[in-house]
């Protein structure tokens, strides 16, 4: 049985092969676009959307690319709603054509006008369509209809890290039901200024804690140009790297980012925690680009050989009783297998049966049946007379 210095001893920091990375991306990529379009010609349909001579490009290209990681334990025990960010160096929402929902803490006006001051960026001040509070998010959106409606106008949602973890009451399933369109979290209040090498927050009533439009700016870019990273109680993680009308090239290079990122922040125990790494479209099967030699985390996952016996012949015992654990079950499995102890004497004795008499019980018999035969004789007999 491997021990626990031997798991760590090979515990090295693997490194994702880039070009069996870059093998696995052409081929996924490859794979989209031939499975989109046997899909398009076997339709008996024609598509609206298609293009003049029937082709579907656009929503080809469009067709996510993910990542998804497997873990040999869960990477963490709840769900959690805020999402983490990983920057890529080829950005999801590079799209100038998106809009952006921008949810603030109170006062709203105060980041309206930042917004629309001449220090905010323009190209990004065009996609940023919408600037509302938490307080008129509470008042105006509360009904369903409202927030569906509001989920609909907007492309992507970015909300104040101060009250993000508010937003799923208010918003409920119409926004968090999905991990599409959830609110992403960026720092919207200023820096605070360093004291004795460290940044201390000191309280200020009746001011808006807002940073500068630069700040601001910076903050919602560097959101735009991240992978967003949901987790949830389960050994498998999926994490947007790209869209399927994207080079393979890039596809790897947010693959590297992803994993890095992912690895080195979200997954307990590291690389002995990883499982297998895949990339992967919407409908199609998984490539796997990375896969581990060890299926446990350490020497407590694993069941020595000499101690299966012991296990099996106690789950035969417990068989329609409740499960056990290995620990009961092996304490189970050794009082069974030692020598039941001799029961002791019973003081009192035990009264005895007397034995039966065949041959008198037979003659006790044949009189009765012989007395019987003479009464039903006499009986005939005087019926006659």
């Amino acid at each position: 049985m491997p021990t626990k210095s031997d798991a760590v001893a090979k515990a090295v920091t693997p490194v994702v092969d880039p070009e069996q990375t870059l093998k696995a991306s052409k081929a996924l990529l490859s794979h989209i676009k031939k499975a989109a379009k046997q899909k398009a010609d076997e339709s008996s349909k024609r598509n609206l959307l298609s293009g003049p001579d029937g082709d579907d490009d656009d929503s080809v290209n469009e067709t996510p690319v993910w990542l998804t990681l497997t873990s040999k334990r869960h990477i963490t025990d709840k769900t959690k709603l805020q999402p983490g960010k990983i920057a890529l160096p080829h950005p999801l929402n590079a799209d100038e054509t998106s809009t952006i929902c921008l949810i603030t803490a109170d006062p709203q006006r105060a980041y309206k006008d930042i917004v629309a001051s001449d220090e905010f960026p323009e190209a990004l001040r065009k996609r940023v369509t919408r600037v509302v509070g938490l307080t008129k998010i509470k008042a105006k959106f509360s009904q369903y209809e409202a927030q569906r409606k509001l989920y609909s106008e907007h492309d992507i949602f970015l909300a104040d890290d101060r009250i993000v973890n508010r937003l799923p009451k208010v918003l409920g399933k119409t926004f968090y039901k999905t991990t599409l369109k959830r609110p992403v979290p960026v720092v919207l209040q200023p820096k605070a200024p360093k004291v004795d090498g460290k940044r201390k927050r000191t309280k200020t009533e009746g001011q808006v804690r807002a940073g500068s439009p630069a700040q601001i700016a910076k903050e919602i870019e560097k959101a735009l140009g991240s992978a967003l990273v949901s987790l949830s109680p389960t050994t498998n993680t999926a994490v947007r790297v790209g869209y399927a009308g994207w080079t393979p090239e890039k596809i790897a290079d947010n693959v590297r980012a992803v994993v890095d990122g992912l690895v080195g922040k979200w997954v307990p125990q590291g690389w002995n925690n990883v499982r297998g790494i895949y990339i992967k479209g919407p409908e199609s099967a998984a490539l796997p680009i990375w896969l581990t030699d060890e299926l446990w985390v350490d020497e407590k996952d694993v069941i020595a050989n000499d101690s299966a016996p012991a296990i099996n012949a106690a789950e035969k015992a417990n068989v329609g009783k409740k499960r056990k654990s290995i620990g009961e079950a092996e304490e189970a499995a050794a009082e069974e297998a030692e020598p039941a102890p001799k029961k002791k004497k019973s003081s009192k004795k035990e009264a005895k049966v007397p034995e039966g008499d065949d041959e008198t019980l037979d003659k006790q018999i044949s009189e009765r049946k012989t007395r019987l035969r003479k009464q039903k004789a006499a009986a005939a007999k005087a019926m006659d007379d």
